[in-house]
């Protein structure tokens, strides 16, 4: 199960629709979006992604987690678009009859998405913002007020 979507992930409905009577364990991780990074204050989060590309890499690391991992069920889903504070922005859920693969595959598949789908984040700042790629390794800073009074800061 994979969604990309611009509405609230329903983490309630996933851990619904995953779960069965032989599964002894269901695992997952949320990405929640907080109120502040590196010292600054984040007002909220946007982002932004290649959806058929996105789509198509998660589907890849949903057969892989499954190959990979003695589960029942996996589900990926990232929210795009305006996120607020305390909204989830990402989700992996995890079904299995033990807990060890459902914990590992959890981890699997959030470590793959960061990694391999192709997904920005923008933190928007009370005095800027940044784009952010795949798992952090490359920022783009915009200060918007520096911007007005200096065009090489744009």
């Amino acid at each position: 199960m994979v969604r990309l979507q611009t509405v609230p992930i329903d983490v309630a409905r996933l851990w619904n629709e995953l779960r069965a009577d032989s599964d002894g364990a269901i695992a997952q991780f949320l990405g929640v979006v907080r109120d502040s990074n590196r010292g600054r204050r984040v007002l909220h989060l946007d982002y932004e992604a290649f959806t058929e590309m996105a789509e198509a890499e998660m589907s890849r690391i949903e057969r892989e987690t499954h190959g990979r991992f003695a589960i029942s069920e996996v589900a990926l889903a990232h929210r795009v678009g305006r996120i607020e504070i305390g909204e989830v922005s990402v989700a992996i859920v995890v079904a299995a009859p033990h807990r060890a693969p459902a914990l590992e595959a959890c981890r699997f598949a959030i470590e793959e998405l960061k990694r391999r789908v192709p997904i920005w984040k923008k933190e928007v700042f009370s005095d800027g913002e940044i784009w952010i790629e795949g798992a952090g390794e490359r920022r783009v800073e915009r200060n918007p007020s520096a911007a007005e009074t200096d065009p090489d800061q744009a």
